[in-house]
């Protein structure tokens, strides 16, 4: 069942761990089958280099388990990504990464201002990568702390905890938002710390929104689509 949603979701993971965005058993992914409505999400206590498609759990937005083809559970955290996608209909893709410089922010319980123009990419709205109230992982609290946030926009931090990314277009997409939250906390680590600790100039909410494609550039009409 499902099986190039399978494929490509072991992937994601695997990539993820290979980037050092979640080392080892941490970190979560799902993708969300429009068809069926079914969500297919990573497992419980299994390795990235011994994850294969047969660990991959399928089951129905009320948690039940409708297919996995190995002794597995689905991650503990699935009940995050349940309420990730009832309160974001729109959403296909979900990625949970443990990422360091992010995850020290998330310790912190710091937001990451908009301090590069590409930040509104990732998140949209104000740009503010913004930070979901601590919650014990795989809790129902936890489930319930990123609804706002998620409703707000498509990445935030967990505090003490991560880094959650929705996409509304594929796994690859959320997997590229989450890799820009981290490249952007390293960014705003070493911006802190060249400037002794003191918050650098960030990028006026007027500003945010103003940017379109060059009109100079000449495209054909099938490239304008």
């Amino acid at each position: 069942m499902l099986e190039g949603l399978k494929i490509k979701l072991t992937e994601i993971a695997k990539r993820a761990d290979a980037d050092g965005l979640c080392k080892h058993k941490s970190g979560n992914f799902s993708i969300r089958d429009e068809s069926t409505g079914y969500v297919l999400v990573t497992p419980s206590g299994v390795s990235r280099d011994k994850l294969t498609t047969n660990h991959i759990c399928v089951v129905d937005i009320d948690m039940n388990l409708i297919e996995v083809n190995e002794d597995v559970r689905p991650t503990s955290e699935l009940l995050m990504h349940v309420e990730a996608y009832k309160c974001r209909p729109d959403v296909k893709a979900i990625v949970h990464t443990h990422s360091k410089f992010a995850t020290a922010f998330s310790v912190l319980n710091k937001e990451i201002p908009p301090i590069v123009y590409e930040i509104v990419n990732i998140v949209g709205g104000e740009g503010i990568i913004k930070v979901a109230p601590y919650a014990r992982p795989g809790t129902a609290d936890l489930a319930n702390s990123i609804k706002k946030p998620i409703k707000d926009a498509d990445a935030c931090l967990m505090a003490n905890h991560g880094v959650l990314a929705v996409s509304k277009e594929s796994i690859d997409d959320a997997f590229l938002k989450a890799s820009y939250v981290e490249e952007v906390a390293e960014i705003y680590y070493r911006t802190l710390l060249i400037n002794g600790g003191k918050e650098p100039k960030t990028i006026a909410q007027s500003e945010l929104g103003k940017w379109s494609y060059p009109e100079q550039i000449k495209l054909n009409d099938k490239d304008k689509k």
